[in-house]
């Protein structure tokens, strides 16, 4: 299915349902493909000040990662980063492109590298943007809580609590970019009911981030770009990630935090298009 007019898909990739946006379609024959990859609790709509930068002479495909955005929240999906690698691949597999430059942010980052490790011939370069790294699988007493009937509709009253105007003032460094577009971006997916039984079943299908024997082993070019003042994934898992992946290059901003895209789209834009043709 597409939607003319705001350049939106959708499509069914390991029995889900993915949502994806793709511009300059036309373009993949003579320059890479941009391929954002959101983070956990996020969705395309993170991305939104960068891909019209990156648009104006590039391809560029944003896909939200199930049970994430507008795409499928089932419970019979493996929500795992192996099989979230999976719908990328198959993805760039269904749409014939070869020459890519994945782009992730926060979690979307650790599914990049699943990605480049799994099919490094569908990526020539990537971009980590305050990526997950060295998080261990769940522990046994959150697994097994997760179990327990009660315990989506548990999270649904803690993120409810938590509330998106607090939970966004953890992940910029200025607060002052909060406005109601943002909130109510980063809001409107959760108001189905069931991306809490699909996050409920993340909980358990999670793996642990890859450990640093199979990060040694990626030898894909690699930008690390972070928020120094990043409070979710500090400047030290960057450092330590520029460590342990070959071919790599970091860079800091000051006065940052951990949502970059949203941040400094423009001062991204500009190290990632240098990236690109260097």
């Amino acid at each position: 299915m597409y939607d003319k007019i705001t350049n939106h898909f959708s499509t069914t990739l390991h029995g889900i349902d993915v949502h994806y946006e793709l511009y300059n379609e036309e373009m993949k024959n003579n320059k890479p493909v941009f391929v954002l990859i959101h983070g956990f609790l996020s969705s395309t709509f993170s991305f939104r000040r960068l891909i019209p930068l990156l648009s104006r002479e590039y391809t560029v495909l944003a896909l939200d990662l199930p049970p994430f955005g507008k795409s499928g929240k089932v419970r019979e999906f493996v929500y795992s980063y192996d099989n979230f690698a999976n719908i990328v691949i198959s993805l760039l597999e269904k749409l014939t492109f070869q020459h890519n430059i994945l782009i992730g942010h926060s979690m979307g980052g650790q599914v990049a590298l699943y990605v480049s490790r799994k099919r490094p011939d569908l990526v020539y370069k990537k971009v980590l943007l305050s990526s997950s790294g060295y998080l261990p699988r769940a522990k046994f007493p959150l697994l097994h809580s997760s179990y327990l009937p009660w315990f989506s509709t548990f999270l649904k009253l803690l993120l409810q609590f938590q509330g998106v105007s607090r939970n966004l003032m953890r992940v910029v460094h200025d607060v002052s970019l909060i406005d109601d577009e943002m909130m109510e971006g980063y809001t409107t997916p959760f108001y189905d009911r069931n991306i809490f039984d699909a996050l409920t079943k993340m909980v358990r299908d999670r793996e642990g981030d890859l450990p640093v024997q199979f990060l040694k082993e990626i030898t894909t070019p690699t930008l690390l770009i972070w928020g120094e003042q990043d409070r979710i994934v500090p400047l030290s898992i960057g450092k330590r990630l520029h460590n342990d992946l070959p071919y790599s290059t970091f860079i800091s901003y000051q006065n940052t935090g951990h949502l970059l895209p949203e941040e400094q789209p423009h001062q991204i834009y500009e190290n990632i298009i240098g990236f690109a043709k260097g």
